[in-house]
């Protein structure tokens, strides 16, 4: 690769820029020798690791797209994808691609990957899942034998990541490859939302097969100076590589920024956090009390972005600007268009909610892999949505109030959780929650909440909802409340909340 590439750091290992370029274009050369051509897919199936770096940016240069699957997806749903997909190689680590059994496409390549030391302590891996099986090609020592690429660029095929699937199968979502000026367009776009300049420094907190961390990687890797490479999120730990390593920027989502606050502040106090300039927010709507502690912390580099998958950053927020509108979004970035309409298809005007609808002029266009159907559906006047409901005030800036899917109707009431969920957070001694809709026999819908107490800490159902009286409207007040050791979620802190909602309704049909 002709680019200088940022030095990544695993552990204890420093890999330099040059010798990361140099990998990835053997891993081009052994990916293009397996017949991977521009526009094919190449799947990952793997955890924060050097290789998910390596394999992706090899598909990049070969102008084909990079398909990460979130491993923690069931077999079958992995399966879905990958014959969805369309990939023609798939690059694992070796004991996940261990788990998806015999069912896969005997003209599937592929690729064994052994987790990195930083990996297998991350994740309590016994060595004997570790080792590649007799008949699989390992990662390093394939890439070993092979010569480099060296063949033409081409533009680079980029992401194609699958949605969560919360409301059928995971979706595809495939663009056009960028022309130059999109890609010009890209990096100005990051800039603003994600604070991305040349020569940062900067740490890969979240998982890589989720779009946003990704992103930030990516285009870190592309124009940085460090990038150091978290197996998984670990508050402590952040403290310390940001300030062993001077980072500049760094990617918390609202979980990470919960689990940093709760660490003891003589911990937190410890460490020189004076190198970082701008801690970028994305993938869920942070409490208001949350984000004013951080602010209060680390000083007014929180900014915050409303993103999607298919969308792209539309809109940002400066620490500045939310402590004068608390709860918003931002306003438009360059290239993003944010409108919002009723249901009957007019435009709201301001301060009244409705669906979020979007587009961003930076990106190529998408569409849905073999679903044209899904990406017409969410379509209107060119634009398009993500199931999110909020409002635009006077001046432009955007409030979510939360997902339509995740909007609770009570007697002919809409009720946003996210609005119930910032209040419960404020309550002491409540490390997570999830407010959802159960059913309800006289009013359709009602609220419950399931509640993770800090470690140690002690709340009751009843302190939970005297909390929330006189916070939020009577009726918001969850009927049922939980209390849960842990919560179903991702390593991105994204909780599920279908597992949370299934048996409730499992049990209502059971009844009718």
């Amino acid at each position: 690769m002709t680019r200088s590439l940022a030095d990544i750091v695993v552990g204890d290992r420093l890999v330099e820029g040059a010798t990361l370029a140099d990998r990835i274009e053997q891993a081009a050369g052994l990916l293009h020798g397996l017949g991977v051509r521009a526009g094919d897919v190449v799947a990952l199936l793997l955890r924060n690791d050097l290789a998910f770096l390596e394999a992706m940016f090899a598909a990049r240069r070969l102008g084909a797209y990079s398909c990460p699957i979130n491993w923690h997806f069931p077999a079958a749903d992995i399966a879905y994808i990958l014959s969805d997909s369309g990939a023609t190689v798939l690059v694992g680590h070796v004991d996940l691609l261990t788990g998806l059994g015999t069912g896969l496409n005997p003209a599937l390549g592929l690729l064994a990957v052994t987790p990195s030391p930083e990996v297998r302590e991350a994740y309590r891996l016994p060595p004997d899942a570790c080792r590649t099986p007799d008949g699989v090609a390992d990662w390093d020592a394939a890439i070993a034998s092979t010569d480099p690429y060296g063949g033409p660029s081409r533009p680079p095929g980029g992401n194609m990541p699958y949605t969560s699937g919360t409301t059928g199968r995971p979706k595809g979502v495939r663009r056009a490859p960028p022309t130059p000026e999109h890609l010009a367009r890209m990096a100005v776009m990051t800039e603003t939302a994600l604070g991305i300049t040349p020569g940062v420094r900067t740490g890969a907190t979240g998982p890589l097969y989720h779009t946003a961390p990704n992103t930030h990687v990516t285009h870190s890797v592309l124009r940085g100076e460090r990038v150091v490479l978290f197996p998984r999120f670990d508050a402590a730990a952040t403290l310390a590589a940001i300030e062993r390593h001077r980072l500049t920027n760094i990617y918390l989502v609202p979980t990470m920024f919960v689990r940093l606050l709760a660490l003891p502040e003589a911990e937190r106090r410890c460490h020189d956090l004076s190198s970082l300039r701008f801690v970028a927010s994305t993938g869920a709507p942070c409490p208001p009390a949350v984000k004013r502690a951080m602010i209060d912390w680390l000083g007014p580099i929180i900014n915050e972005t409303y993103a999607g998958s298919e969308t792209g950053y539309l809109t940002a927020v400066s620490s500045e600007e939310w402590l004068a509108r608390p709860g918003t979004a931002g306003r438009a970035i360059a290239g993003a268009t944010v409108r919002i309409y009723a249901d009957d298809g007019t435009v709201c005007p301001p301060g009244t909610p409705g669906t979020i609808h979007v587009r961003q002029d930076a990106y190529p266009d998408f569409t849905y892999v073999n679903n044209p159907e899904a990406r017409r559906a969410v379509e209107r006047d060119g634009l398009i949505t993500m199931g999110d409901v909020g409002y635009l005030d006077e001046d432009g800036y955007l409030f979510i109030c939360d997902r339509a899917a995740d909007m609770v109707i009570s007697g002919g009431v809409n009720i946003y959780p996210a609005q119930i969920e910032a209040a419960l957070m404020t309550l002491p001694g409540i490390a997570d929650c999830a407010v959802f809709g159960i059913p309800d026999a006289e009013y359709g819908e009602a609220v419950a909440a399931a509640v993770q107490p800090e470690p140690g800490l002690t709340v009751t159902t009843d302190e939970v909802r005297q909390h929330l009286e006189g916070q939020v409207a009577s009726y918001m007040v969850p009927k049922v409340v939980t209390l849960h050791t842990t919560l179903p979620r991702e390593d991105s802190g994204k909780i599920f909340k279908r597992e949370l909602r299934a048996p409730y309704w499992a049990e209502a049909r059971r009844l009718i």
